[in-house]
């Protein structure tokens, strides 16, 4: 029963649904990421490669796929104790031959890439002919995975590395208003830093804080004008050229 319990709060931290406003501090810039990510996840086919999968959240959202292969690196800002790689590789050269996938999905990793440029000829690389890039990079976060955290990019400047880096942007999508994104840094900002972490009381002043903090962003940004010069995430949709 609790590990079912566990398993369910796991899977609202990325997958949310209505409950995730009461529980969850990182449900506008999740849900936002949700959002879109369902939105081309089905326009992806074929063998899909995960770069940087993780647990590999959204699998379950790619419904035409043939294969969906997750590669990571070992080293890294977290542990992979609920991770679910497929194979693990040097931070250099992917250990597949040219031209295997179809797609590459890659989730919240590009900021955690010092050697982009190394990186992006890879996945080049191992995508067929017309193959798609699809994925998302944070804009307004606070560093994480430390001290594996290089970069935050503009929707110009991600776009611009695609670009010099054998790509075509097909679609590239700003997953949050200025109001949302404001509202997510305050919500995180008060969840790590005002609230006692753990225990009982923890996880009850974590209901009586972040339910009504996530409640007063969704009205607010339903009354306010909406703006996108400061935002969550990039979610982009590439192609190779």
């Amino acid at each position: 029963m609790l590990d079912r319990i566990i398993s369910k709060l796991r899977q609202e931290s990325f997958l949310t649904t209505p409950i995730s406003i009461v529980i969850n501090p990182v449900y506008i810039i999740r849900s936002g990421l949700l959002r879109v990510i369902k939105r081309f996840a089905p326009e992806m086919r074929g063998d899909i490669l995960d770069f940087g999968c993780g647990s590999k959240p959204y699998e379950s959202l790619f419904v035409n796929a043939n294969t969906y292969v997750g590669v990571d690196i070992e080293s890294s800002g977290h542990d992979h104790k609920d991770s679910k790689v497929d194979y693990y590789y040097d931070g250099s050269r992917l250990p597949v031959p040219d031209q295997s996938y179809d797609g590459v999905v890659s989730f919240e990793v590009f900021e955690h890439i010092f050697n982009i440029e190394q990186v992006l000829a890879e996945i080049h690389r191992v995508l067929r002919p017309n193959g798609r890039l699809l994925l998302s990079v944070p804009f307004a976060w606070d560093e994480h995975e430390i001290p594996y955290d290089y970069a935050r990019y503009t929707s110009f400047g991600i776009a611009h590395i695609l670009k010099c880096n054998g790509f075509k942007v097909v679609e590239s999508v700003k997953t949050t208003t200025y109001v949302l994104a404001i509202f997510q840094m305050f919500v995180a900002y008060v969840y790590q830093h005002l609230l006692p972490r753990g225990g009982f009381v923890g996880r009850i002043l974590r209901i009586i804080v972040v339910f009504p903090l996530n409640l007063l962003a969704l009205l607010s940004n339903a009354i306010l004008p909406k703006r996108y010069e400061y935002y969550c995430n990039n979610v982009i949709v590439a192609e190779k050229l």
